[in-house]
């Protein structure tokens, strides 16, 4: 075990989650190490507590308990990747080049581990998206455990700080697909709520939601942070159902789930949000809709657009959708086809 240190994040590391400099500092560190340790006051950025999502910048003086010399094992270990879990993770597989690859990850999945999240998730399968390389490739960003979809990764460290880059600077245009519970009025604009981390953990994952503050109150809420959702109607079934072309302005944790809520039209499929307007296929918006109308969470990341860091070209992926939606989507006489992929742009 090494002593406790005090170390600057130097400029070349950028800015960044607190968690992942600590991955790359200190990668026997595993995921629910680094949340615990923030959680226990055992890490501290300029002096004070963090959670493990802040970010830190350069300049910023990080304080690290004892840890232990030896990586400790993954989970699961990469040579424990039963040959079911490779063979999904491979066929999630949109495209890949030498530097990025980019997934469709199946709901259900988590992104990475830590608390509540098991040892199956995306990160610890990397193992088998290695495709001759010598490492492991990166995450460069997440999805919630329930949220299917487009997913990044880098295949060197070079690529990754130029992805988290874009993803920070908001360079990346990215667009969910979703079902909600009833017809937002207007039918296209901005929620520009701002969110904060709900008081208190439990059993029931209260540590684990974001609630709305309105802008007007924000003052009243320090720890409150600026988002914006950006929504557009793509087709709606009388006044029950509508299907959601969503994109995230700002990438705050849980953003889209927390503001739709908050206007009345919860995402269907979504406890957590929706509570039981979310599950209710009886008297509520469900009523003769009739069809396959899963209770699955219906959020999908359906597109993103950046510009490639070695080629420079702009390139955009396009995930189709999960099986639960597919239905929704059949049930519904949906065609994927018959709307514009992107409707911020091309109605302006």
């Amino acid at each position: 075990m090494s002593g406790v240190k005090l170390l600057t994040v130097s400029a070349d590391e950028g800015e960044q989650r607190l968690d992942r400099w600590m991955k790359r500092r200190f990668p026997q560190v595993t995921q629910g190490a680094v949340e615990k340790m923030c959680r226990t006051g055992q890490v501290r950025v300029d002096g004070g507590r963090v959670k493990a999502s802040d970010r830190v910048a350069p300049g910023m003086v990080i304080r690290v308990p004892p840890l232990p010399e030896t990586e400790a094992p993954s989970r699961p270990k990469p040579d424990g990747i039963g040959a079911a879990d490779a063979k999904m993770i491979q066929d999630a597989v949109l495209w890949k080049d030498e530097h990025i690859i980019v997934l469709n990850k199946p709901a259900g999945l988590p992104s990475q581990g830590g608390s509540g999240q098991g040892d199956r998730h995306v990160d610890g399968l990397t193992e088998a998206l290695k495709f001759g390389y010598k490492d492991r490739p990166k995450l460069v960003h997440r999805l919630d455990k329930d949220t299917s979809g487009i997913l990044l990764l880098a295949r060197t460290d070079r690529i990754a700080r130029a992805l988290s880059e874009t993803l920070r600077h908001r360079a990346a245009r990215k667009i969910y697909w979703a079902v909600v519970a009833g017809v937002p009025n207007p039918k296209k604009g901005s929620i520009k709520f701002y969110l904060e981390k709900a008081p208190g953990r439990g059993r029931g994952g209260e540590g684990e939601k974001m609630l709305c503050v309105h802008p007007a109150k924000a003052k009243e809420h320090p720890e409150a942070k600026r988002a914006q959702t950006d929504f557009f109607t793509l087709w709606f079934l009388g006044s029950r159902l509508s299907w959601m072309a969503l994109e995230p302005v700002t990438g705050r944790t849980h953003q889209l789930r927390a503001h739709m809520a908050e206007i009345g039209h919860p995402i269907i499929g979504d406890g957590k949000y929706g509570g039981s307007d979310a599950f209710n296929p009886g008297d509520g918006w469900g009523a003769s809709v009739g069809g396959d109308i899963s209770k699955k969470l219906h959020l999908h990341a359906r597109s993103i657009s950046f510009e490639h860091p070695i080629t420079r070209e702009v390139v955009t992926f396009t995930a189709p959708l999960p099986e639960h939606m597919a239905r929704t989507w059949a049930a519904l006489d949906w065609k994927e086809d018959d709307v514009p992929a992107d409707p911020f742009t091309v109605f302006k």
